[in-house]
């Protein structure tokens, strides 16, 4: 039996010299999975532009997923907008991996958990385009800078490990939370849709709290903290990663206590379209495959 039940990782940024393909791979190695979702930016089409940087790493990253689902593992690959080329294709499976717009995940305790990268609540992203690219370019720079930095106190012998983008990201975080709230949008975009939770990226900070009633969990990265989420076979959903930097900054949260259900087999995770109606309690609807 896999180790987990479901594993979720967003912002891979594939094609990019910052993206850390080994240790995701040590990471699959590890968390075998029923489920596995890719919750956007998984190829960096926008950094990809200006140049190319795929190692043979990131191509044994894309086989390993593919291995994947072929094996019974059931892929969904959720594009984010680094990757938005690839919504074009939403609907359609590719070597067995759906790629949908988002998805709805049904855990083993019964809870539903929206899956969406979540662009689509980021302020700059959706209307200032162009703040959105020049940040991320500076950004790449930033942990360019800090593998240099990596190197050289390893040289010097300091122990443990300093982030320099993650301060940088601690200390912007604070600095425009209160313009650009985006946790709170999108936990306000899933109590209207009548959910348990969400499960997202695209801000590049892993965490996972609770927002007026809604479990808020977002995954992480891949280009500097490593951190994934993950669904253990009992239903519970945690961060995972490298430990002295998911979360960093936020108090722990306890896990909430398993719910009574119906001791029946659950059924498997439901695609759910983003253009659809926020009633908070919406009939179930099939794929839109048009």
């Amino acid at each position: 039996m896999p180790a987990v039940r479901a594993v979720f990782i967003s912002d891979v940024h594939l094609g990019t010299p910052a993206c850390q393909a080994e240790r995701l791979l040590d990471f699959l190695r590890d968390h075998p999975s029923d489920y596995l979702y890719l919750v956007g930016d998984i190829i960096d089409f926008w950094a990809m532009s200006r140049s190319v940087h795929w190692a043979p790493a990131h191509n044994t990253v894309v086989q390993k997923i593919l291995r994947r689902a072929r094996g019974g593992c059931q892929v969904v690959f959720i594009p984010g907008n680094h990757d938005e080329a690839l919504r074009a294709y939403t609907g359609l499976d590719f070597g067995d991996i759906r790629v949908a717009a988002d998805w709805i995940h049904l855990t083993a305790r019964g809870e539903r958990y929206w899956l969406v990268h979540g662009d689509a609540y980021d302020q700059i992203t959706r209307h200032h385009r162009w703040v959105a690219v020049l940040g991320d370019v500076a950004y790449n720079a930033l942990v360019r800078l800090n593998l240099w930095l990596s190197r050289a106190r390893r040289f010097l012998r300091r122990p443990g490990y300093w982030s320099l983008a993650g301060y940088a990201k601690s200390k912007v975080k604070q600095a425009v939370s209160f313009i650009f709230d985006f946790e709170d949008a999108i936990a306000h975009a899933t109590r209207q849709q009548g959910l348990d939770g969400v499960i997202c990226g695209h801000i590049h900070w892993a965490s996972d709290r609770m927002i007026d009633g809604v479990r808020y969990l977002n995954c992480g990265d891949w280009v500097d903290s490593c951190t994934a989420i993950v669904e253990h076979r009992d239903g519970r959903l945690e961060v995972v990663g490298t430990p002295a930097l998911h979360g960093a900054g936020e108090a722990a949260r306890p896990e909430p206590p398993a719910t009574q259900r119906p001791d029946y087999p659950l059924p498997a995770p439901q695609p759910m379209l983003l253009s659809r109606s926020l009633d908070p309690h919406p009939p179930p609807r099939p794929f839109d495959r048009s």
